[in-house]
């Protein structure tokens, strides 16, 4: 990719092209660009001067700015979601149902009596000294 050209000479451009003395195709040839660079100068310079609708170059850094912190952001949720996720599967073992299964449940969730888990039924027996039948 080519390198840039400086801002000043930008403007100097912009400046002679905006004053309408010579085509842009002439102006262009002049200052050694092609047309379609000027006329890309000439728009990007209409959105900076307001004259002309569009994202201005601070309101075009700043959207990249927030774009980036929201996918930080989001990053940081689904490290979190996942962190809950993993550290809540020895607090809550059983699913909602034989059937089903979720990856999260309710703070307020209960085992179902129609499911038993068994390793915790005979832990529960070997306590309670309870006939396992």
């Amino acid at each position: 990719m080519p390198k840039p050209y400086p801002e000043e000479f930008r403007r100097d451009v912009v400046a002679v092209a905006r004053k309408r003395e010579a085509p842009l195709e002439q102006i262009a040839k002049d200052f050694g660009i092609s047309e379609t660079c000027l006329k890309n100068w000439l728009r990007k310079a209409d959105i900076e001067d307001g004259t002309r609708p569009g994202l201005t170059r601070d309101e075009s850094d700043e959207l990249r700015e927030a774009r980036k912190r929201i996918r930080l952001l989001e990053q940081e949720a689904e490290v979190m979601r996942r962190a809950v996720a993993y550290l809540s599967r020895d607090v809550n073992p059983l699913p909602f149902s034989k059937s089903e299964t979720t990856r999260f449940r309710p703070l307020n969730w209960t085992p179902r009596h129609d499911y038993v888990n068994l390793s915790h039924n005979d832990q529960f027996c070997d306590v309670t000294e309870v006939d396992r039948r």
